[in-house]
C-alpha cells in the first residue's frame, strides 16, 4: 500500500437502518485501531512451556477516533442525535485505497471546539457493537 491522502479518509452513517449510508465528515486527523483479545491454553505439557494459544476464541473489537468538520449541520445534528440517544448504527469508514470497514458502532464520545476565529470542529470516538466487515478497495 503506498502513500495516501489522510483527507480522503471518510465517515458514513446509516441513520435509518435501511442501508443506505450518508456521508457526516472527513476526518482531519484520525486513528483506526483493529484488536483481538487472545485465550491462553498453555500447560505443563506445553513444547518448551513455550505460551499456547486458541485459535479464533478471541474476542475482536474496532474503535475509531477522529477529528474533523462536519459536511454540513444536518450531519452534525444527525450524528449528536445518534449519540443522545446512545443508538447503535451501521457506520461506514471509507478509507483510500485500502478499503471499507462497515458495521454497527456507537459513538462513545463526542467534542466540539472552536476558536473565536475559525470554524467549529469535533473529535469523536467509535466502538464496535458487534460484527464488522471490511471490504478491499
Amino acid at each position: 500500500m503506498g502513500a495516501q491522502r489522510g483527507r480522503d479518509l471518510l465517515l458514513k452513517l446509516d441513520q435509518t437502518g435501511s442501508g443506505t449510508f450518508l456521508t457526516v465528515a472527513g476526518l482531519r486527523a484520525r486513528q483506526v485501531a483493529l484488536n483481538a483479545t487472545s485465550i491462553d491454553i498453555t500447560t505443563a505439557d506445553s513444547a518448551g512451556r513455550w505460551r499456547e494459544l486458541l485459535e479464533g476464541a478471541g474476542t475482536r473489537a474496532a474503535s475509531l477516533s477522529g477529528s474533523g468538520l462536519f459536511k454540513d449541520s444536518a450531519s452534525d445534528a444527525a450524528v449528536r442525535q445518534v449519540f443522545f440517544d446512545g443508538a447503535i448504527r451501521s457506520w461506514q469508514v471509507v478509507v483510500p485505497d485500502f478499503g471499507i470497514l462497515e458495521g454497527p458502532f456507537q459513538v462513545t464520545a463526542l467534542e466540539y471546539a472552536g476558536r473565536h476565529d475559525g470554524e467549529v470542529t469535533f473529535e469523536l470516538a467509535l466502538s464496535s457493537a458487534g460484527e464488522i466487515s471490511f471490504t478491499a478497495a
